[in-house]
């Protein structure tokens, strides 16, 4: 077995980091092909990374532009820490108010306090997606390590 083999994260590997880290970091293809990325917050809906964004946002438009995305996740200090994903994905943009607005709902359970949106909170969170895009990233490649694994031995 290869050392990079010993080093890939298993799918339950890979789900438990999807679900532990905030912030994706994606990178799209800007105006004058030069990579732009953004770190983002996400929710995972059936196995993709979803992201709420403004609809006349870079990314976005960078997305309609071309759709493939470079999404990475990484956690760790030391080099023997570090664990990850990097996946290939294109972009699939969701501009249906009902489906930006659950997204927007998803993120702010997710990312807020726990509690439940109030009536107030929803009716903001759904005048905000008029405004807004949901996109959905089908992963194509994903590449993962976690150096935990190599147990000290470089």
């Amino acid at each position: 077995m290869s050392r990079r083999d010993e080093i890939k994260l298993s799918p339950g590997e890979q789900r438990e980091l999807l679900e532990q880290e905030r912030i994706v970091v994606v990178s799209s293809f800007g105006p004058r092909g030069w990579p732009h990325s953004m770190p983002l917050w996400y929710v995972v809906r059936d196995g993709a990374i979803w992201i709420y964004t403004y609809a006349k946002s870079q990314k976005t438009r960078n997305l309609e532009r071309d759709p493939r995305a470079t999404l990475l996740l990484e956690t760790g200090h030391a080099y023997f820490e570090l664990r990850g994903m990097e996946i290939e994905a294109e972009a699939e943009i969701h501009r249906d108010l009902d489906d930006v607005y659950e997204v927007a709902r998803e993120l702010t359970l997710r990312y807020g306090d726990g509690a439940e949106i109030g009536a107030d909170a929803a009716e903001a969170l759904r005048a905000q997606a008029r405004k807004r895009v949901a996109i959905r990233f089908v992963a194509k490649r994903v590449a993962t390590w976690d150096h935990r694994k190599l147990g000290g031995a470089y």
